[in-house]
């Protein structure tokens, strides 16, 4: 009888991720239109996302884009809806084979994922920093002294998981970041970065 419920429940399983896949792909696919968002070719979603575009902010996706939004489809925890916020004067732009779990992305300038990259669940990526950093300015809502800058992730780029990227970064091609890092400042090719700020490891 236990062998029977465990085939039955097996099965139950195959058909209830066959359904979110699908309907993943294709609710995911209309709130990016809903946005103004590109998609290319081969986009795949488990569950949906979150997607929020300002007028005027930009946003375009290449192809074979792979996105978990939901623990089936990336089960390591932590889980929670991708994030896509474009604000008024931001454009996104995310490259060819680009794979990511639980990413939240705030762009309010530029944020260019370029092919190939792998972004690990729970990921932030950030161009800005939200909020002045001088209290007086903070306190009286100084919306014009938030610092923004760029964030550029080359090619071929591996982030850990929970790692958070912040305004003003470059990530060379081929490097890799270790989990639950913060990366503060440019890194170089094809060297491993990890900590909390992080720090250069070795080259690979």
């Amino acid at each position: 009888m236990q062998k029977v419920l465990f085939i039955l429940y097996k099965i139950l399983k195959n058909i209830v991720f066959y359904i979110r896949y699908n309907v993943g792909n294709v609710f995911s696919r209309f709130l990016f239109y809903l946005n103004k968002i590109n998609i290319g070719e081969s986009f795949q979603s488990m569950g949906l996302p979150y997607v929020s575009l300002s007028r005027g902010g930009k946003g375009t996706i290449g192809n074979n884009f792979r996105m978990h939004n939901i623990l089936s489809g990336n089960p390591i925890g932590r889980s929670h809806k991708c994030v896509f916020v474009i604000g008024p004067k931001g454009v996104l732009t995310i490259g060819d084979n680009v794979g990511i779990s639980f990413t939240a992305i705030n762009c309010q300038k530029h944020i260019l994922i370029k092919d190939n990259v792998v972004i690990g669940g729970g990921c932030c990526i950030y161009d800005s920093d939200f909020h002045p950093l001088d209290v007086g300015k903070r306190n009286s809502k100084d919306q014009d002294s938030i610092k923004i800058a760029e964030v550029i992730i080359e090619e071929n780029v591996f982030i850990g998981a929970n790692s958070t990227i912040l305004k003003g970064v470059t990530i060379g091609m081929n490097s890799i970041i270790g989990a639950c890092s913060v990366i503060t400042k440019n890194i170089p090719t094809g060297e491993i970065w990890a900590g909390n700020p992080a720090v250069f490891i070795r080259k690979i």
